[in-house]
């Protein structure tokens, strides 16, 4: 709009270039109208061409001068504009630095990544928790759509994953669609945060000891994790459902985990009546439920079990 009011005016001068004059009394051509224009219009105004005839004065009165009250307005008003954007976005952005703690990071917000969230969200943590990284526009928008923190750029770089405060993160979720920046976005957040619980997705099965090596509590292998369901859905459909129902976090049936509690500890039999019990955790073993040193609970110990939704409805 600036640079269509500079023509404007420019257009002005040069229809009425014989009521104008430069400093040698010369006329006035279509660069000399243009240059007049844009010292007029920006109100810089050295003088060395003017408007002498009574026709052009009034055109300048009419057009020309409320042609550069609206540049200002327009330079002004944009410039402000920047700047409280500006300031607001540094004001949001030290307020959610502040209160981000024990928070998970997604890394990579395409189809993984939003599953994820949506898991995360079902199990009960806050949208504001959640924080994504992402160098694509639309992936990071519907990230703020959904109520989570949007950051672009590379994980794999420091400067990014300390820009999400990964410093003081519970969790990440690595959710690239390469192999080879998973690892690297592995590495990364382990050296900046060696407590951090991460979780990550490979393409490739013989990929996934490289983030394992690289910091990663659990690898997810992705594709054959997707062929696995498949071939069991071809063979047994039933069986397909129910795997898909446990996929399916708040409703039918989930899979979750709990402590133990001292009124607990004792035989794993006891606990046959309630949820099924599926895995026992103890320190950093996971045993099966039928593995014999399961058998017998102790305090500190966390269940991996069963439960309908439907139930607690």
């Amino acid at each position: 709009m600036a640079l269509g009011l500079i023509v404007f005016v420019a257009i002005v001068a040069y229809l009425d270039r014989d009521g104008y004059a430069d400093a040698a009394g010369d006329g006035v051509g279509l660069l000399d109208a243009f240059y007049y224009a844009t010292v007029s219009v920006t109100t810089t105004g050295y003088g060395d061409i003017r408007p002498e005839s009574d026709t052009a004065r009034l055109l300048n009165t009419l057009l020309v001068t409320p042609a550069r009250v609206l540049f200002l307005v327009l330079l002004v008003g944009t410039t402000l504009e920047v700047l409280a954007e500006r300031t607001r976005e540094a004001y949001r952005v030290v307020r959610w630095r502040a209160r981000l703690k024990d928070h998970v990071v997604i890394v990579g917000f395409g189809t993984k990544g939003r599953s994820a969230a949506r898991t995360l969200t079902a199990h009960g943590i806050d949208a504001s928790k959640i924080v994504a990284i992402d160098p694509r526009s639309d992936a990071r928008n519907h990230a703020l759509s959904l109520g989570f923190a949007a950051i672009s750029g590379s994980a794999a770089e420091a400067e990014v994953l300390a820009e999400a405060e990964i410093e003081s993160a519970s969790a990440v979720v690595v959710a690239v669609d390469r192999d080879d920046t998973a690892v690297l976005t592995t590495l990364t957040a382990r050296e900046l945060n060696p407590n951090v619980t991460i979780v990550a997705a490979v393409r490739e099965s013989q990929n996934a000891h490289l983030l394992r090596q690289g910091g990663a509590n659990s690898v997810i292998t992705s594709s054959e994790a997707a062929g696995r369901l498949l071939g069991v859905a071809t063979q047994s459909p039933r069986v397909g459902e129910v795997l898909e129902d446990l996929l399916t976090v708040g409703q039918g049936l989930d899979i979750l985990e709990r402590p133990v509690t001292a009124t607990e500890a004792g035989p794993l039999a006891q606990l046959r009546h309630r949820d099924p019990v599926v895995a026992v955790i103890r320190g950093d073993r996971l045993m099966r439920f039928d593995d014999p040193d399961a058998q017998q609970l102790v305090e500190g110990d966390r269940l991996v079990y069963l439960c309908s939704r439907d139930d607690d409805a």
